[in-house]
């Protein structure tokens, strides 16, 4: 063989060993990447004021995104309803949006008179006690199952954080 032809075949070598190991840690190393880069949901003072009839009904809570990247809760689903919408209202009128924004290291505040999640034709209606189960889904981060207290009519959660 010449030296030339060594050459070749070390460069083609290495370079079949360098793609084979990258090929090795981009599998591994991205999913994990990708998992550490996923936003993860947390639910804090999740309830539903017992509803008045069993037409519609409204939840309230906080999402906080602990992560560094932004995402948007995009559908809510529960066994109470096959028609669950999400309500933002501006200038005193509530309107029903596609999504909302949960900022990266931030919150979504859900609450009365503000934005919040409207079941509509409620399958039975929930007393004060019970608990109703809804799935939050986001653009990004998986699903969080949310257990809603069920309270009285009157029941306003406090807002806790400091001003």
């Amino acid at each position: 063989m010449t030296a030339r032809t060594i050459r070749t075949l070390a460069a083609t070598l290495s370079l079949t060993a360098a793609l084979a190991i990258s090929g090795c840690s981009s599998d591994s190393g991205s999913g994990a990447a990708a998992d550490a880069d996923k936003p993860k949901m947390t639910v804090t003072g999740a309830f539903m004021p017992e509803p008045v009839n069993d037409k519609m009904a409204g939840a309230f809570m906080v999402i906080k995104n602990d992560s560094k990247t932004a995402d948007k809760l995009t559908a809510v689903t529960s066994p109470l309803s096959d028609d669950l919408q999400i309500h933002e209202t501006k200038d005193q009128k509530m309107q029903q949006v596609a999504s909302m924004d949960v900022p990266a290291g931030g919150e979504l505040k859900l609450e009365r008179g503000g934005n919040h999640v409207m079941f509509m034709g409620l399958k039975n209606q929930p007393k004060v006690g019970d608990k109703v189960t809804v799935e939050l889904r986001f653009e990004k981060a998986d699903p969080v199952k949310v257990e809603l207290d069920v309270k009285e009519r009157t029941y306003n959660a406090q807002n806790t954080s400091a001003h």
